[in-house]
């Protein structure tokens, strides 16, 4: 009969503990990173955490995972900005003198020798539709009013009157009939850092 040697048990003096497992720093840095709004940073750090957490035996998986949610919620903050931001430039950046094709624009991106295929009724013009002006169109912008960046809103009225004031027909446009078209800044566009009014000539 044969024995194998035991081994004894470990002996611990009266009121030692073993040492506590450290915290992951990555896990903090996880956590940080996400009260700091860097939510990409934050969910790559949190993820990197936990698996770290996993093969280390370290502390934190709770400093993890909240690392990881404010990286989710930063990540989406972050996306709705940037598709704003997008959305914002496409929509006020201004135009090409010819367009290449008929497209739809907000008035505050028309420039000098933009073509609309149809004048819009009177009232408060946001968006019209540009083509080429090679292609048959109803009006074209021939110049703009600028109002002075201190400039006091004069008011609907007066607003329209002064670019009124700016557009002159040619004695050839006259001949044929052509019409002038005035848009002046709304009092909300004016609120918003619109000063340009544009003059537009109606083909006869």
């Amino acid at each position: 009969m044969s024995s194998t040697p035991g081994y004894a048990e470990p002996y611990y003096a009266p009121g030692w503990q073993p040492p506590r497992p450290r915290t992951e720093p990555t896990a903090v840095a996880a956590l940080v990173t996400g009260l700091l709004a860097l939510g990409p940073v934050a969910l790559v750090l949190g993820l990197v955490a936990r698996r770290r957490i996993a093969s280390r035996s370290t502390r934190g998986r709770g400093l993890a995972v909240a690392g990881i949610v404010l990286g989710i919620l930063g990540t989406l903050a972050w996306a709705a900005i940037l598709l704003v931001v997008v959305l914002t430039d496409r929509t006020t950046s201004p135009l090409p003198t010819d367009v290449s094709a008929p497209r739809d624009a907000h008035v505050a991106q028309l420039v000098v020798g933009n073509c609309l295929a149809d004048l819009p009724p009177d009232g408060d013009v946001d968006t019209v539709r540009v083509v080429p002006c090679a292609d048959e169109h109803a009006a074209s912008v021939v110049s703009e009013y600028r109002f002075g960046d201190d400039a006091v809103w004069p008011g609907q009225a007066g607003a329209d009157t002064r670019v009124a004031q700016a557009c002159v027909l040619s004695s050839d446009e006259q001949k044929a009939g052509d019409e002038v078209v005035t848009w002046a800044p709304t009092h909300d566009g004016w609120a918003s850092g619109d000063r340009t009014g544009l003059c537009l000539v109606a083909t006869g």
